[in-house]
């Protein structure tokens, strides 16, 4: 059984996007353990100045989501889409991550999105692809896999379960796919030659 990391890409404390990994989280309970994180209470990320102490402490919550981070095989982020863009507290996430840990490398990672709109957060998943796809963040993006719930406000039935079959198919086939992409990430991974660096978390870097 694989253990997967679903990280709910928003602040608000009412989103269709948490209901989506809440949905995700049951639906494929007999196939994967999927455990949530939430970044509403991670603090902003801001580099600190060259002048201050260059060991800075990681703060605990974002210590946290590091290694749950490290510790899953995968990871699947459902991202809303606030004006063709990602939140701007998903970005901090990525930012903390990027700039202390990189733990994001080489992990296999799933994009999902729910919108309030007809387009289900296509636009903000393209951003969210460039971003992990960036020379610091380096995650391993299952290619060709879009899940895009649009009208997110009328998908769930009062138990959080996604009420459209041809919907529930979809997400069926992609998360399948993505076990088969963490399979086969983790096999070509274990082919490597070249060792991975391990990073030490400086301000100054």
């Amino acid at each position: 059984m694989m253990n997967y990391l679903a990280i709910v890409g928003t602040n608000s404390d009412v989103s269709t996007n948490r209901t989506l990994l809440q949905f995700m989280q049951k639906h494929f309970a007999s196939e994967a353990q999927i455990d949530l994180f939430e970044i509403k209470d991670l603090p902003a990320f801001i580099e600190k100045d060259e002048l201050e102490d260059a060991e800075v402490d990681i703060p605990v919550k974002v210590q946290d989501l590091l290694d749950q981070i490290s510790k899953a095989e995968g990871v699947i982020i459902a991202t809303p889409e606030y004006d063709h863009a990602i939140p701007a507290v998903l970005k901090s996430a990525l930012e903390w991550i990027s700039y202390t840990t990189q733990t994001l490398k080489d992990k296999p990672v799933l994009i999902v999105g729910a919108s309030h709109g007809a387009l289900g957060s296509s636009r903000a998943q393209a951003h969210l692809r460039q971003i992990l796809d960036s020379p610091e963040l380096g995650a391993r993006l299952m290619p060709s896999s879009e899940f895009l719930l649009g009208k997110s406000q009328s998908a769930f039935d009062n138990s959080g379960n996604l009420i459209d079959a041809d919907k529930v198919a979809e997400l069926d086939e992609i998360f399948n796919e993505f076990v088969l992409f963490t399979e086969i990430t983790a096999e070509l991974l274990s082919k490597r030659t070249l060792k991975k660096k391990t990073k030490k978390f400086s301000w100054q870097e």
